[in-house]
């Protein structure tokens, strides 16, 4: 769940501590407003009082007219953040097509296309953070406090004003709970303990960690820093404490408790009425009798352009669900206006930029660069916590993973399966990341089956079967399945290849496609033997999501009991081996570090282990990534990262889109 409304696959994580982005020291400083869309950290934004106010869309124009909508001077802040547009100066009216691949997609994609405004948000090109709903900040005591002045005058879609009393909430009220909060979230605690928050005045609020977070910055500009923001004026009646009738209210309408209700009432997809700070708002729901959603401009948005003109410039977005075919086939007719570089699956894959290049001319779209964070197209996790003490003991030990990395032709893969485009890699950070590893990435990646049974018979697996299968300690056959989601068909396809590599060395893997949900489901209750995802973490994110590099979190596929372990404190989970503990000590070292220098260092060290311990077998990097535009979108970047923790293309700031003629 997302604080402003909109909902998305748990992505969960541990103790925020990261590094400044930028490796500014954190010493006591102030950040005040800088160009948003622009590389100059000395620009105007926030500050264009003079040309503020007073434009706005014809449709809210007729609405002031008729009586029925406040003029946008006392609709807009005091000072409006005003985004430079990526190229020119959009004008009004249009609408945004684009689609769903399933309703389980509806939270996420509308979140990173349409509803992207945290406190801070990421730079279009992820190279630093800036303001947004905070027109600056200070950081007190090397990174421990954090003070945060909001941007005067915010409304929420409801004219109802947005203050510090909105946080106040959900830190007192919510997160402060433990009946609907029994664990603080790991981004505003230290261990199990919730900061201390302040409201200081209504547009003034600080935050303050028992130790030093240096990276609070980065994570309040990933997704999960709208979990901050809440509609206070609107969620009370809801909560328990300001309603005593909440929880029958809740059982009437069908929920267990007035807490499974609150949270429900809390996301925008589930609950239109629920208040909003995003450039647009849902009006109709979404559902497969319907078969699309349709978004309308916030009246009350409080950004502007460099004239201004109240964004967003676009008046509606419709998302119409349909399936990835009839989306290719729509794309090359000229029917959806945008397909963002995904980080994986989607439209835009590699095998079919054949089709999208042919069809420019008639769907008359453009291609867009993507920049991709992610570092592997799969990486496999073998379940080293498996419930099977047979298979948890071949998938522990080291040298029966480094055999059977050994027996995946990767250049096949390549060429196969991904277009040409990758080269064999394992779990580790890209080339143009501060933390490149040559070894990390190219250990075991050579294709050599006499290599492989000389690792698998050393791993102490020698003995076959009459049909060449080796056996396991128990004496019968090694065999297991691994599971792909349903949506990632090149996965799919390599993981087939995957089976009859292994097979050739006595290995018998049987690939299991299921949907998004049942893998996640499965997953969670540890049920499944092995398992492929996309490589996340390999550029700027690399030490903000290292789920691949030692047991971080419940997205670490290859050691759900470990990672619960560590994110519960020890309290629940498994403990992990000497080495993965010693990980998670760095981590938590590192995460309350200031010098970069030092950081450095400690991160390296965690890679390093992860080295030595080969936890996951990675295939190939990921390159080539791309989206398509239609012309007249316009103001669409051309370049655009592709990353989970930059919700793609949520900073390009989409409210400054536009569709020309």
């Amino acid at each position: 769940m997302i604080g402003n409304g909109q909902t998305f696959p748990s992505r969960p994580s541990r103790r925020d501590a990261l590094r400044l982005a930028g490796g500014v020291a954190l010493t006591s400083m102030t950040v005040a407003g800088c160009d948003l869309l622009s590389t100059d950290p000395g620009g105007s934004e926030g500050t264009n009082q003079e040309t503020a106010k007073g434009k706005q869309a014809p449709i809210l124009e007729k609405l002031v007219k008729s009586g029925d909508l406040p003029p946008v001077s006392e609709r807009l802040p005091k000072n409006p953040l005003v985004v430079k547009p990526t190229s020119e100066i959009g004008r009004y009216g249009g609408t945004w097509r684009t689609f769903l691949d399933g309703l389980a997609a509806v939270g996420y994609k509308s979140y990173v296309e349409l509803g992207y405004d945290p406190l801070v948000s990421w730079k279009a090109d992820w190279s630093d953070v800036v303001p947004n709903l905070a027109e600056g900040w200070d950081v007190e005591n090397d990174g421990q406090a954090y003070v945060f002045h909001l941007r005067q005058g915010v409304k929420w879609s409801d004219g109802e004003p947005f203050t510090a009393d909105d946080l106040a909430f959900m830190f007192e009220d919510v997160w402060g709970n433990e009946e609907i909060s029994p664990v603080p979230p790991t981004m505003f605690s230290t261990g199990d303990k919730l900061a201390a928050f302040e409201k200081v005045d209504d547009f003034t609020v600080r935050i303050e960690f028992d130790a030093p977070s240096s990276l609070f910055i980065r994570r309040l500009a990933t997704p999960s820093g709208g979990l901050l923001l809440t509609p206070r004026h609107y969620m009370e009646q809801f909560h328990v404490k300001y309603n005593s009738d909440a929880n029958a209210q809740a059982k009437d309408e069908g929920f267990g408790d007035w807490i499974e209700y609150f949270w429900n009432r809390n996301t925008v997809p589930s609950n239109p009425d629920r208040p909003s700070l995003n450039a647009w708002l849902l009006k109709t729901a979404v559902d497969e009798s319907s078969g699309r959603a349709v978004w309308e401009r916030n009246p009350y948005y409080w950004k502007v352009d460099p004239d201004g003109s109240q964004l967003p410039y676009i008046d509606r977005v419709t998302y119409e669900i349909m399936d990835l075919e009839v989306a290719l086939l729509r794309t090359t007719s000229g029917d959806l206006d945008l397909n963002s570089p995904a980080l994986t699956g989607g439209v835009t894959t590699v095998d079919n930029k054949p089709v999208l290049a042919r069809g420019r001319d008639k769907g008359g779209y453009d291609f867009i660069d993507g920049v991709p964070g992610s570092m592997n197209q799969g990486v496999v996790c073998l379940n080293l916590n498996h419930k099977n003490p047979v298979l948890r003991e071949v998938f522990q030990n080291r040298e029966f993973r480094i055999g059977l990395s050994h027996a995946i032709n990767r250049d096949e893969i390549v060429n196969a399966v991904y277009q040409r485009q990758g080269e064999p890699w394992q779990a580790a950070p890209r080339k143009e990341s501060e933390f490149f590893s040559e070894k990390l990435a190219k250990q075991y990646t050579e294709y050599d089956v006499d290599l492989a049974n000389e690792y698998l018979d050393r791993a102490g697996y020698s003995k076959r079967d009459a049909s060449g299968n080796r056996l396991g300690p128990d004496g019968k056959r090694i065999v297991f399945s691994m599971e792909v989601v349903t949506n990632e068909p090149n996965q799919i396809s390599a993981m087939d290849l995957v089976k009859g590599y292994w097979g050739k060395v006595g290995i018998e893997m049987q690939v299991k496609t299921e949907d998004r949900t049942l893998f996640y489901d499965r997953k969670a209750a540890n049920l499944h033997d092995a398992s492929v995802w996309t490589g996340d973490g390999g550029l700027y994110d690399a030490d903000l999501d290292p789920r691949w590099y030692f047991p971080y979190s419940g997205e670490s596929n290859y050691a759900p009991l470990w990672a619960t372990w560590y994110t519960s404190l020890g309290a629940e989970g498994e403990k992990p081996p000497a080495a993965a503990v010693e990980q998670m000590k760095l981590y938590d070292q590192y995460g309350a570090t200031v010098d970069k220098a030092e950081a450095a260092r400690i991160f390296t060290e965690i890679l390093k282990i992860a080295e030595e311990q080969f936890w996951v077998i990675g295939l190939v990097s990921v390159e080539g990534t791309y989206g398509t535009v239609r012309k007249n979108f316009r103001n669409v970047p051309s370049s655009i990262p592709a990353a989970w923790l930059y919700p793609t293309p949520g900073p390009t700031r989409p409210e400054q889109f536009y569709v020309s003629d």
